[in-house]
């Protein structure tokens, strides 16, 4: 079946509102933006906005799934394998993405950030697990994902709380050989 390519002025004038709306957030806090403040920085109307975006939650989370994938290079991620490079890769990713966003989000959205980054680190585990094992339990890999989403998720948070603040390399390092022995799709041959 024929892909539909998506008109390219919709998807420039996305773009425009998203980029607008970040560029508002290095200004001023999430709960503070209004669709009005967004419109005005984008120069569009408000039905423009609103063809896009069901409201401004919604313009939230797509705006930070994207610029999430983008951090995390998921395209690259969901071709390669799954390994300790990858696995430090991407928890840098998310502990940029998320100090990056902590001084922007009022933390009442902070359920909002986690859904999207566990979110993404699924579709992004799943992806690379898939490529690379020779399972056919699509559940069983579903699973896994959805594990390791969680891990480094929690471990990314732990990683901010921690008082002694070491770099995302070291802090994951120790831990990543207990991850790939529970991952090794070798030993299951």
């Amino acid at each position: 079946m024929a892909q539909v390519k998506t008109d390219p002025r919709i998807l420039r004038t996305r773009k425009l509102i998203m980029n607008s709306f970040i560029k508002l957030s290095e200004k001023q806090e999430f709960k503070d933006i209004t669709v009005k403040d967004i419109t005005e920085e984008a120069m569009i109307n408000r039905a423009t906005f609103y063809y896009h975006f069901k409201d401004i939650y919604d313009l939230l989370e797509k705006a930070l799934s994207e610029v999430l994938s983008i951090n995390l290079n998921s395209d690259v991620f969901e071709r390669s394998e799954l390994n300790e490079e990858s696995i430090i890769h991407i928890f840098k990713a998310i502990t940029d993405f998320q100090l990056s966003l902590s001084n922007r989000c009022h933390r009442g959205y902070e359920d909002t950030i986690a859904r999207i980054i566990r979110e993404q680190l699924e579709i992004t585990f799943y992806k690379m697990l898939k490529s690379q094992s020779s399972m056919d339990e699509d559940k069983s890999l579903k699973t896994i994902a959805v594990f390791l989403s969680w891990g480094i998720y929690g471990a990314s948070v732990e990683w901010k709380r921690c008082e002694e603040r070491t770099s995302p390399e070291e802090f994951i390092q120790s831990s990543i050989p207990y991850i790939m022995s529970g991952i090794d799709f070798e030993a299951e041959s």
